[in-house]
């Protein structure tokens, strides 16, 4: 089918827009190492029923050692710096804000898919990077007081911070993904079923929770807060709110993300998929009553039209 990884793409942004207003209510009321504690183990129960079911293994069946580098390495990456980052961003800036700094992952992948895979990096990139960056600008800064002069940022800088770091991690992460995805592929034998092809994106996120789980609770063990787990349990709406962040999530959103880039280029992929920030703009305005500034919808506006700029 022809734009079979485009139209994939396309589920992602939905998916995740819907991650983005279920994570800001979970990680207010959990953090964001619980949260994401609770969210990389029910990720892994739903990805593991769901290998058992197509092909017959509740974890990847055919993945070697280089395989399970790569794809551990994406999970650091993309969920314990990444997933850490946003969901802190969500708790200073809100989902909105945090998930208008998303649109620098394409960007990012965009390098690091000229880096690593040899993926067209086109001449017009560093204009396309300054168009993202000005529409990201155009929406966090506002005039200072009547009695000064120049601009500054609305938003608190450490929610800025994190959420570049999101950015980062994500565009990172996704192309560390690819290149796992493309060594696991190699790893199937020639009469494997359409079906267990099909399913390589969902044992790669399956590798990547496992070792991001890992990264979490090692954090969190250095910290001295695992007691806070068994209290956390207890919050039967966070808790709904964490089912729901995961399945919308590291379950669909980020498998089939990966099943993106198998039929796309990953910074194709990754344009499509950063219409979030655009995408959560209206149901945002809504459940919180906010009033959204045509500067605000201007530089989202932009900042997408940076995107395309940069895989043109």
């Amino acid at each position: 089918m022809q734009y079979t990884g485009e139209i994939i793409s396309l589920f992602v942004a939905f998916s995740w827009t819907a991650t983005a207003l279920f994570a800001e209510v979970a990680s207010k009321r959990f953090g964001a190492l619980t949260l994401n504690i609770f969210r990389m183990t029910l990720s892994l129960v739903m990805l593991s029923v769901t290998l058992w079911c197509t092909v017959g293994s509740p974890v990847p069946s055919y993945a070697d050692s280089s395989t399970w580098f790569w794809l551990a390495v994406s999970g650091l990456v993309g969920y314990v710096f990444g997933d850490f980052c946003l969901f802190n961003a969500y708790m200073i800036i809100g989902s909105r804000y945090g998930q208008l700094f998303m649109t620098l992952a394409p960007p990012v992948a965009g390098v690091a898919g000229w880096l690593f895979l040899g993926e067209r990096l086109s001449a017009h990139a560093w204009l396309a990077m300054a168009v993202t960056l000005s529409g990201i600008a155009l929406t966090i800064l506002a005039k200072k007081g009547k009695n000064e002069h120049g601009l500054k940022i609305k938003l608190p800088v450490k929610g800025v911070l994190f959420g570049i770091g999101a950015g980062v991690g994500q565009g990172l992460g996704l192309v560390l993904s690819k290149i796992g995805l493309e060594k696991y592929a190699l790893c199937l034998p020639s009469d494997a079923s359409e079906i267990a092809i099909t399913m390589v994106p969902f044992a790669g996120t399956f590798i990547r929770a496992v070792f991001a789980l890992i990264g979490f609770i090692i954090i969190k063990a250095i910290l001295g807060t695992l007691g806070t787990l068994k209290k956390a349990v207890t919050d039967k709406k966070g808790m709904t709110f964490t089912a729901l962040t995961t399945f919308f999530g590291p379950f669909l959103g980020v498998s089939l993300s990966l099943m993106a880039v198998q039929y796309a280029e990953a910074g194709i992929a990754s344009t499509i998929m950063a219409l979030t920030p655009v995408l959560i703009i209206v149901p945002y305005s809504i459940i919180y009553h906010q009033k959204v500034s045509a500067r605000e919808v201007i530089g989202t506006v932009v900042s997408m039209v940076g995107i395309g700029l940069f895989f043109s």
